[in-house]
């Protein structure tokens, strides 16, 4: 049986460009098989637009400038584990139109792929994706909450999501 990790702060990177957006198929932890953005876990003493700068590096090839992030989502992903305990985790959702390099294939993340906006691969995606990135995409930013089952396949409720105008200390 696959390890569940445990992650409480992380940060997820959509590339956006001409009204298509970049996804890749995750091929392992957390979503695996799943069509998604670019991101991981926030390591001590690191801000989140460094560790999104750093993880979209690590898992795209691609470089960016933290300023360059449009900060568009926090979510609390509520998740329970096969054995039934919980945890949350805090993502932070950034958009990013200015980059330099080519996305490439690795070991975290295949098959890069530019998706029109009107055509995302939903069935595909991880279960609350699907409800809140096209309102993403439409330019709204929304702070939400998600429940998960075991392994991220599942919602265990619907998520709820709120517009806001701006985030704090961001």
């Amino acid at each position: 049986m696959p390890e569940e990790k445990i992650l409480l702060d992380a940060t997820v990177c959509f590339l956006i460009r001409g009204g298509q957006i970049l996804l890749a198929l995750k091929t392992k932890k957390i979503g695996q098989g799943c069509w998604n953005g670019y991101g991981g876990g926030i390591e001590p003493g690191e801000s989140i637009r460094s560790a999104t700068v750093r993880e979209l590096f690590e898992e795209s090839g691609v470089s960016a400038l933290p300023s360059h992030l449009e900060k568009v989502a926090v979510i609390d992903f509520h998740n329970t584990k096969s054995d039934g305990t919980r945890f949350i985790c805090r993502v932070h959702f950034f958009l990013l139109s200015r980059w330099t390099g080519d996305p490439k294939a690795t070991e975290e993340m295949s098959e890069p792929t530019w998706f029109r906006e009107s055509d995302l691969p939903l069935k595909e995606m991880m279960p609350a994706d699907k409800i809140f990135i096209p309102a993403l995409l439409a330019g709204k930013k929304i702070v939400g909450t998600a429940h998960y089952g075991p392994f991220q396949k599942e919602l265990t409720q619907e998520p709820t999501f709120a517009e806001v105008s701006h985030f704090e200390g961001d």
